[in-house]
């Protein structure tokens, strides 16, 4: 009896070592930033449907089901930049396509994110630069981003990464909302204000060679407005690092023979802070080595390199980034 009862302690200490031993194990594969665990489910959010990033989103999601089957990943429509970012921290999303200006503001809580933090937001690669192309109607007397007084101007749908630019780049030019008439429209909305002459003006922010500029400037009645450095450089340092030069090569659209000076913010796939670091290493390893399933739907993609992979970063990377590009040889500055 007494055996038995020595027999049976035994047992059961030993139960409880390995209970404990498998609750250890369950709360460090749940939690992010190191943890094995690939997810169950993967949302990356783009912006508007047809738009570049729903497209790349979209691509993105189609890569991750076939080389993760046991992931189900989708892409998600959004407003923007904003709400993209706003989704990553409340949980909505895993990651996103996002202007790094925006990220900045949301990361850091200032801007239009003042008392809104997102501390969980991280970089995970550098996708491709979105470019100012502000196109104005030829006879709306408009040559310079002074004349914008008095005009109708669309500025981006309301609360989107395309009016936050547009906000800004009134702002360093001493501009109001009161100065013009704004008109808060989609890419395609705006294209339209323009043909039927209810808008003088447009923000068309975007990767080159999108298919409403290539619509626009077939017609011959539109142009794309240049910006002096003057103004590009207040941008940079008076609201926000992430505006930098850019210039559109001659021909990149019907009727514009001569090279324009304008400027870009960069576009990067964001992430949550709390996605494993192992799934965003080898999310990263597999999107670079079949990076031409992304080109095959949007050319933006061939701007996808290791080369430029750091471009324009306004925040910490993502853990699984860090790893990844660190063996890539890249030096990390945080």
């Amino acid at each position: 009896m007494r055996n038995m009862k020595i027999f049976l302690v035994v047992m059961i200490l030993g139960l409880a070592t390995i209970l404990a031993a498998c609750g250890n194990s369950t709360s460090e594969s749940s939690s992010g930033g190191g943890s094995s665990e690939y997810p169950q489910f993967i949302t990356i959010g783009g912006a508007t449907s047809g738009g570049t990033f729903f497209l790349l989103a979209n691509a993105m999601a189609q890569l991750i089901g076939e080389e993760f089957p046991e992931i189900d990943a989708n892409a998600q429509s959004t407003p923007g930049s904003p709400v993209i970012l706003e989704n990553i921290q409340k949980g909505n999303a895993e990651m996103g396509v996002a202007q790094a200006g925006v990220a900045k503001e949301a990361y850091e809580g200032t801007g239009q994110f003042e008392g809104n933090q997102m501390d969980k937001i991280t970089q995970i690669t550098y996708l491709f630069p979105n470019v100012m192309q502000f196109a104005v109607r030829k006879d709306a007397g408009i040559k310079s981003v002074e004349d914008f007084v008095g005009k109708r101007i669309a500025v981006g749908a309301s609360g989107s990464a395309t009016e936050i630019n547009a906000q800004e780049l009134l702002q360093v030019a001493d501009i109001t909302y009161e100065d013009i008439t704004p008109e808060y429209t989609s890419e395609s909305q705006s294209v339209e204000l323009l043909r039927n002459r209810q808008a003088d003006g447009a923000n068309m922010i975007a990767s080159l060679g999108s298919s409403n500029m290539l619509d626009l400037m077939s017609s011959g009645d539109f142009e794309i407005l240049e910006f002096d450095e003057e103004i590009v450089k207040k941008l940079a340092e008076e609201v926000n690092i992430a505006y930098y030069p850019f210039t559109i090569p001659a021909d990149t659209y019907p009727n514009q023979p001569e090279p324009l000076e304008t400027f870009a913010v960069a576009n990067w796939l964001h992430g949550s802070s709390e996605m494993s670091e192992d799934f965003v290493y080898e999310f990263l390893t597999v999107l670079y080595e079949n990076k031409q399933d992304l080109v095959d739907i949007h050319i933006a993609a061939e701007n996808i390199n290791l080369e430029n992979a750091l471009d324009g970063k306004t925040i910490p990377l993502h853990p699984g980034a860090i790893k990844y590009f660190e063996e890539q040889g890249l030096e990390i500055d945080e």
